[in-house]
């Protein structure tokens, strides 16, 4: 089983539809990652806080051997991205003992929204790394940085150099919690709130662009009726499922979604000309696999990994493990 967790991951990033303003067949040749995002990316964010719990075992027992402050038992997305780049693995920027950013910084906490928290995303449900937030962190990051940097010594090592900024790869995961949001609200307008979100996004981006960075890689998100947590949900009629079983509206909700992101990636091309936007669909990447679990040695695509075993799903809302 452990293996094939880590086959899951080496199976995603083959089959993710990239979409890029400016196709290349030139190397990668970046030299530091800065990343914003939630859960899907966080390597000890939240868990470098004292709002919660370090992540303890079960995570990280497949790769690191040991917690590694992920919500997984293994490595992420944004883990392979950096292996792939020939980078270590993004350190991150909560995480004050010991962090090296000489090669980028990882700002994602899990729960992070990309909307502040207010009556709309309740106090203290979810992470107050909010997306603008973590572009504050950043933007302090790369004032304080040269600051160091100049000063020489050994902490001359452990910040990024100036041209690093323009040069960096500035990867985004986010949105899977406004997602959420609209699920434990009702009354909630999904169309205004999403175009809130997004203009936020893009909002956030311009001011990355302006700073100097060139490059962006943006996830989509992911069939979110798909996922436990959606599914333990009150149950509905099989009318609401797919014959996968997942739940109809909320993977409607997604997609549209991130139709509206393509949409918003397509507007800042048009206003960033020497930006360079891909568009991940980690959504299709997502379904295909698990439609399709049985190829990679999946019984049951739709159950957590841990919990308390007590149902189908498997979900436990306090057992925070991939």
């Amino acid at each position: 089983m452990i293996l094939h967790r880590v086959l899951l991951v080496l199976h995603v990033l083959p089959r993710l539809l990239i979409v890029s303003a400016y196709p290349s067949k030139l190397p990668c040749n970046f030299p530091a990652i800065f990343n914003f995002g939630d859960s899907n990316s966080d390597t000890g964010g939240l868990s470098a806080t004292s709002l919660t719990d370090p992540v303890g075992w079960p995570n990280g027992e497949t790769f690191f051997k040991m917690p590694s402050g992920r919500n997984a038992d293994g490595r992420l997305l944004i883990d392979f991205i950096a292996e792939e780049l020939g980078l270590p693995y993004v350190e991150p920027y909560l995480d004050a003992l010991g962090g090296n950013f000489s090669h980028g910084a990882n700002f994602a906490t899990t729960l992070s929204p990309i909307l502040d928290q207010n009556s709309t995303l309740p106090l203290g449900f979810y992470s107050p790394f909010s997306l603008s937030v973590q572009l504050s962190q950043f933007l302090q990051l790369k004032k304080r940085s040269q600051v160091l940097y100049q000063q020489g010594g050994t902490k001359k090592y452990m910040v990024p150099r100036e041209e690093f900024f323009a040069e960096a790869l500035y990867t985004i995961d986010i949105g899977q919690n406004d997602l959420t949001s609209i699920l434990f609200s009702p009354n909630m307008s999904p169309e205004n709130y999403l175009q809130d979100a997004l203009q936020r996004l893009a909002t956030v981006i311009k001011e990355i662009y302006k700073t100097g960075g060139r490059y962006f890689w943006i996830h989509n998100t992911g069939p979110l009726g798909c996922l436990p947590y959606v599914l333990v949900r009150p149950p509905v009629g099989s009318e609401e499922m797919d014959e996968t079983g997942c739940r109809i509206f909320y993977n409607a909700l997604a997609e549209k979604y991130n139709a509206m992101l393509n949409e918003t990636v397509v507007k800042l091309r048009e206003k960033l000309p020497a930006a360079s936007l891909t568009l991940v669909d980690v959504y299709s990447a997502k379904y295909h696999l698990i439609t399709h679990a049985s190829n990679y040695g999946f019984e049951n695509p739709l159950k957590a990994c841990c919990g308390n075993g007590d149902d189908k799903y498997n979900y436990n809302v306090n057992a925070r493990c991939g």
